[in-house]
């Protein structure tokens, strides 16, 4: 199935779920791990009679859910295809459902609360030192360009955050960064606490997609929004 774009996604309105790297994402506030439970049942059965299901996580008083389609088709530039792990209608269309079980449901819509963290490392060299990042991260080869065309490290099992490679390297002090995901009205909110805690800007000039923030050390970290 054909991966969506981000305005053919932005276009599902889907009020409850939040596109952050390569899902959905949506938090449902809940009063108790009962409530928690009969919610995610009632999200297997619907996810049972689509063949499809979210990733589920059961916290103190939420549930979170991601969506994804392992085997997205996404063509380059020449037309080739590629499987990637990326939205599709089926992650859209099941979505939908769990927003209509959650009105059934005790529990409460929070998207501003959601977020997704990435590692990012600066090298010439992403083919040469990947294999050693899988294993390390993850132990799994097949890791190594696992839902992605690029060198991009993405554990099958989902323990780990997602490690992605970049070809520059801006500031020669630090290879690694966080990158941190989050909904589009938790940005604004999001840098001033940065800011206050006594961060500072180093590049908006793609904001409000990517900001870039470091720390008193020069550290940077990126804000995003995709």
């Amino acid at each position: 199935m054909d991966m969506l774009t981000g305005d053919q996604i932005a276009e599902a309105a889907l009020t409850d779920w939040r596109k952050l790297a390569q899902g959905l994402h949506a938090r449902y506030l809940v009063a108790d791990f009962g409530t928690a439970a009969r919610f995610v049942s009632a999200v297997g059965e619907a996810g049972d009679a689509l063949g499809h299901h979210p990733t589920v996580t059961i916290g103190t008083r939420y549930v979170d859910l991601k969506l994804v389609s392992p085997d997205a088709v996404y063509r380059d530039g020449e037309g080739t295809e590629h499987i990637v792990e990326w939205v599709t209608q089926r992650d859209v269309d099941l979505a939908r459902r769990i927003s209509e079980i959650a009105a059934e449901h005790p529990v409460e819509p929070d998207p501003a609360s959601v977020s997704v963290i990435e590692l990012g490392l600066d090298t010439e060299h992403s083919a040469t030192i990947a294999p050693v990042w899988a294993a390390l991260l993850t132990g799994i080869a097949g890791s190594h360009g696992h839902g992605s065309p690029s060198d991009e490290i993405r554990d099958p099992k989902g323990r780990v955050p997602n490690l992605w490679f970049g070809e520059t390297v801006d500031n020669p002090g630090q290879r690694f960064h966080v990158e941190i995901y989050v909904a589009p009205e938790a940005v604004e909110q999001r840098i001033a606490a940065a800011l206050a805690a006594g961060g500072t800007i180093v590049d908006d000039s793609e904001a409000p997609a990517l900001t870039v923030i470091a720390d008193q050390d020069g550290n940077t970290g990126v804000l995003g929004v995709a």
